[in-house]
């Protein structure tokens, strides 16, 4: 009997649906999805927002609304300014590594891996799915100056002492290396994935070289996939808590750091609104980032393989 009250409620639902116009139609179906958009990411964004022109008490503690700018002029402070540059610069230099090593395993497994290819993929992409935190605990046991990996280096006279990288800009290197090298493999696999092979051998054809080949025809056809790639791993970079703080300690201080610590109060005390204009700056300096590569993207996509 239940059955066939729903059955009949899902047919008057579907009959209503039909007697809507075009437009009310696409509005009900967008309702569930602006819902979600409204309440998990514009309802945090406003309310950081507001938080970031609040007064700080001083002592911690919540803050008084209002409208003070007094936080983001702490921001032009030159300690803040200094770990906003060591963010952007470390963010830049793990986005070019990624760049640098993902790209010729991503042409290898597009172009050379053959049968094997779904393996390669599978080694890539299982230990993404395993916790980001567990990874970077991962590293910083094989980085230990008394792990693994040093008594290995000693055994084979490598380095005569124990192994000093843990804790060092070196460290959060290699973990940002590790763990975001995947993001950017897989749409410059993509791109060159879809590449139409026709142009290559059209190329050849025309006598140019490997290097000419890849230089004016691959890397240009690829751009989309390396502008992608480098956004996903810029983006989450120049807000990354975790990597710096397992593996960089409390010497090597980062954006995601220092907002982490005004919330939390690790130094003693809170300070919300000072935090919240740090992730209010951060974001607006990511929004331009994203609208520069919308322009680049449309511009690369109007002419195919060229910047017109």
């Amino acid at each position: 009997m239940g059955l066939t009250k729903l059955s009949a409620s899902l047919w008057r639902g579907l009959k209503l649906l039909q007697r809507l116009g075009y437009r009310n139609k696409a509005t009900l179906l967008l309702l569930p999805a602006g819902v979600w958009y409204a309440i998990f990411f514009l309802a945090p964004l406003i309310y950081m927002v507001v938080i970031s022109f609040a007064e700080s008490p001083g002592y911690g503690g919540p803050p008084t609304l209002g409208f003070h700018l007094d936080s983001y002029q702490e921001l032009f402070n030159p300690l803040y300014i200094h770990v906003i540059a060591t963010t952007l610069q470390m963010a830049l230099l793990g986005t070019i590594a990624c760049l640098a090593v993902g790209y010729p395993l991503a042409y290898f497994l597009a172009t050379r891996a053959g049968k094997h290819k779904t393996t390669l993929l599978l080694l890539i992409i299982v230990p993404f799915w395993t916790s980001f935190l567990i990874r970077t605990y991962a590293w910083e046991t094989i980085l230990d100056s008394n792990g693994v990996l040093s008594h290995v280096l000693q055994a084979v006279g490598v380095i005569h002492g124990s192994l000093s990288v843990l804790y060092t800009p070196g460290a959060i290197f290699l973990g940002i290396l590790y763990n975001y090298l995947p993001l950017m493999i897989f749409p410059l696999y993509v791109a060159l994935e879809r590449l139409d092979k026709r142009l290559i051998e059209a190329s050849k054809d025309l006598g140019a070289g490997r290097f000419t080949t890849f230089y004016r025809v691959t890397l240009p056809l690829t751009l989309p996939g390396v502008m992608t790639g480098c956004l996903l791993v810029f983006i989450p970079l120049t807000g990354e808590y975790l990597v710096p703080a397992i593996l960089g300690g409390s010497k090597n201080l980062f954006v995601g750091n220092l907002i982490g610590e005004q919330f939390l109060g690790l130094g003693g005390s809170s300070d919300w609104p000072f935090g919240a204009a740090l992730g209010v700056a951060l974001v607006v300096l990511l929004l331009v980032l994203v609208y520069a590569y919308l322009f680049i993207f449309r511009r690369v996509g109007g002419v195919p393989g060229q910047l017109s």
